[in-house]
């Protein structure tokens, strides 16, 4: 995940409840681990002052800095969570070549093989490890949260043979195809604007306290409205970047699935794996929703030589790590998530794995089944016996199974740049967090916004498992986005949560299950893009991330269709230019946008029915 809010909860120093005064417990210890290449990374290592029996590692490598720096200085906590410091662990905190202690040169997801990469530091990280650390019971384990759940990733092309245990949670995979920096062609602004404003290149090793993030004033809380008058995506690096940070500027140069991006993909690189993966996500995450299925099905596709265990649960971005996951503003799960996955999954995990304690023979997938409430495991995911069914777009705005009959029918609206659809319905500082459970009554209420839905269920229905989307759209434009969203309708009856302190309504709440935009201009391919052609009915045809929810009786199943999601998404200016960042004002252009729903051209959602 590349948010700043990630910082404070991704590190391991930062994660679990463990005993007060670390110093009692635990010798720390700061090395400079020479590398292949000569280049030293700064190391923290916290070796348990018992020294009856001997001890696995548990490391982590991140950007984010392994603060506090200096042997007399130990963080508040360590560890995952209560229950590894209580056990005994060598905790290991790194901080990656080119960050902050480190000496090198960083890259943005370093691609992976060549004579350096992400694996071979943490393979000669390990290796001097283990032959340099007394105490050591000769075995490894990695994890980590978004950015340092990539680095948990890399690891495991190429392991080293004691790196016995992977925990990528959140893991970035691919940046450009559904990671962070692009979904389906379309570039998240918001969130990218808000990271990059603070992480910027270290020429030099530094410690955090010469970091100069702080000083950014967006001078407003209504971030639509900040992102609004910065005009065309060009004005960013004009008004606010100077041109002085590389990384956002390559965001802004390579805009489609280019070389820069495919070297950065590990997907290709996960197979034959070695070590036993824990793969961790969020069904709402907002940042790296994709990554930990990417790297599951990557894994489990290509004999994988130990377990490979998927699990999803109804958290945000790293919402696993702390609390209990029972709720999610006003959405009630009824059951403490976060606290069975730290208690009774991730801690056995690497407690068999490091330490040959219990026994480890989880399913495939432990995945979390939101609106019943309830964990489910399966030896595959999707689960056998599920059945492929499409929801079709009707007449009046209806949903249902059945394909339409008409021979020519379609339903349009008018898209303005100038006036693009809100992603929040609230005033919105930044991505809040809860954007993917949020109510989207706001944009049923738009003109610019096609809603439909389903009667009242009669029976209950379970959909789990990847969602395609099939439209038969045209713009009277040369460009557009598409974004779909799944919302679950709650009935009018539907009781109000307890507490309630923002006095929300949950009768006919919509709740946003799952969106995802596609730009348009990559509807042949994501590496060439091309003008669509105006006024003519184009398929357009993408996948979005996995679901699993189960739609009560009572209530509707929703599908909305719109042309922007602003400012998660940059404004697409609906008139074909190269390069959607160096368009000009006058290239943004209002365009009217059509969906048909007929025989031979019925656009839909494809989903996977369980039950």
């Amino acid at each position: 995940m590349r948010n700043f809010l990630c910082l404070l909860f991704a590190s391991l120093t930062v994660l679990a409840q463990t005993p007060q005064n670390l110093r009692e417990t635990y010798t720390k210890y700061e090395f400079k681990i020479p590398m292949r290449d000569g280049k030293r990374l700064h190391t923290a290592v916290y070796v348990p002052k018992d020294s009856a029996r001997t001890y696995p590692f548990l490391m982590q490598r991140t950007p984010y800095s392994c603060s506090p720096y200096g042997i007399e200085n130990y963080p508040q906590r360590l560890g995952p969570s209560e229950e590894f410091v209580k056990s005994g662990y060598i905790f290991v905190c790194q901080d990656v070549r080119g960050r902050y202690e480190s000496e090198g040169t960083f890259v943005e997801m370093r691609p992976h093989g060549g004579a350096l990469s992400e694996s071979t530091d943490t393979y000669d990280t390990v290796d001097w490890l283990i032959k340099n650390v007394k105490g050591n019971n000769g075995k490894a384990g990695i994890l980590g949260i978004s950015y340092p759940g990539f680095y948990a990733a890399a690891a495991i092309p190429g392991a080293h043979p004691a790196l016995v245990a992977a925990s990528p949670q959140a893991p970035m995979i691919d940046l450009f195809r559904g990671d962070d920096s692009f979904h389906n062609g379309a570039f998240m602004l918001a969130a990218n604007f808000g990271f990059y404003r603070f992480f910027y290149e270290h020429k030099q090793p530094q410690t955090p306290s010469a970091e100069r993030n702080a000083g950014f004033q967006f001078g407003t809380p209504d971030h639509y409205a900040f992102y609004l008058g910065m005009g065309a995506l060009a004005n960013s690096n004009e008004k606010y970047f100077h041109f002085e940070n590389p990384y956002w500027t390559a965001n802004l140069k390579h805009t489609s699935y280019d070389e820069f991006w495919k070297s950065r993909s590990l997907e290709p690189h996960i197979h034959d794996t070695t070590p036993a993966i824990l793969a961790v996500g969020g069904w709402f995450d907002a940042e790296d929703l994709q990554g930990p299925l990417r790297l599951f099905r990557a894994a489990t596709a290509h004999q994988p030589k130990a377990p490979v265990t998927l699990v999803m649960g109804p958290w945000v971005h790293g919402g696993w790590a702390r609390g209990d996951g029972s709720t999610l503003d006003p959405v009630r799960f009824d059951v403490k998530t976060g606290e069975f996955f730290r208690e009774k999954i991730q801690f056995p995990f690497f407690e068999h794995f490091l330490k040959g304690k219990g026994e480890w023979k989880p399913p495939a997938a432990w995945v979390f089944a939101t609106g019943s409430n309830e964990w489910h495991s399966y030896d595959v995911w999707p689960p056998q016996g599920s059945q492929k069914k499409t929801l079709y777009f009707q007449p009046g705005g209806k949903l249902g199974f059945e394909a339409p009959p008409e021979p020519a029918a379609f339903d349009s609206y008018i898209s303005d740049p100038a006036k693009p659809v809100p992603f929040s319905s609230v005033v919105a500082s930044g991505v809040p967090r809860t954007y993917m459970v949020d109510d989207q009554r706001h944009a049923s209420a738009r003109p610019d916004v096609l809603t439909y839905q389903t009667e009242p269920l009669e029976e209950a229905i379970t959909i789990g498992g990847p969602l395609d989307v099939h439209l038969f759209a045209s713009t009277s434009g040369t460009d557009s986005d598409w974004v779909v969203k799944l919302i679950d309708v709650y009935p009018a009856d539907a009781p109000d949560p307890t507490p309630n302190p923002t006095n929300v309504r949950m009768g006919g709440y919509q709740q946003l299950l799952r969106g995802e935009p596609f730009r348009g201009r990559f509807y042949k391919s994501m590496e060439k893009p091309e003008a669509l052609p105006a006024n003519q009915f184009v398929k357009i045809e993408y996948v979005m991330p996995d679901v699993f929810h189960t739609f009560k009786r009572g209530h509707r199943i929703m599908v909305q269709v719109q042309s922007s999601w602003f400012p998660l998404v940059d404004r697409n200016p609906q008139k074909f230019v190269p390069n959607i960042p160096d368009a000009r004002t006058e290239d943004f252009i209002k365009a009217t946008q059509r969906i048909a729903r007929q025989v031979g051209m019925a656009s839909g959602l494809d989903v996977t029915v369980v039950r």
